[in-house]
């Protein structure tokens, strides 16, 4: 073994990898709370061949195995639900609850920051609901901050919190 075979890694996803996407994703907003089971909106969760085909679907992987993943998505792109002319959005950050504390929800982020710099975006948006507690002290490390203005609800009355980041 390597010095590096239990390093996270960042990387495009593959087709390959899509069943384990979504199980992860399902999992990780069914299982923690987020998505009732009986939701419409778990079976997008779990079509990653869908999201690959409209979005750019990021995994973190530790020991070759999927711990993460989230998509971006791009203005005018049918996953970009709240971007603006100028801002990237993610979504669908997921990371295995046997990962946390790897860094793995961290990188990805850090990831979607550098091609938004990248791909001269001046600010990457978010859209995040009150639960998910851990994923908000994450975005508040990062310097996100909420945009009320922006606030929105699901069509069952989940309230939804919209995060920006304004990059340099």
């Amino acid at each position: 073994m390597g010095a590096n075979d239990s390093a996270l890694v960042i990387r495009a996803a593959n087709p390959d990898d899509y069943d384990a996407i979504g199980e992860l994703t399902v999992d990780v907003y069914v299982g923690e709370g987020y998505v009732q089971a009986d939701s419409l909106y778990v079976a997008e969760l779990g079509d990653t061949p869908k999201r690959a085909a409209a979005a750019q679907i990021l995994v973190a992987t530790h020991e070759e195995r999927i711990v993460g993943s989230l998509t971006v998505a791009r203005p005018g792109s049918d996953y970009a639900e709240i971007a603006r002319p100028g801002e990237l959005e993610f979504r669908m950050l997921a990371v295995s609850k046997r990962a946390r504390g790897l860094g793995a929800g961290t990188t990805l982020v850090r990831t979607v920051l550098e091609i938004a710099a990248a791909e001269a975006f001046e600010a990457v948006a978010i859209t995040t609901m009150p639960a998910m507690v851990d994923a908000r002290r994450l975005y508040d490390r990062f310097g996100f901050v909420p945009v009320p203005d922006r606030d929105w609800s699901t069509p069952s009355g989940e309230q939804l919190r919209v995060l920006r980041l304004q990059l340099a």
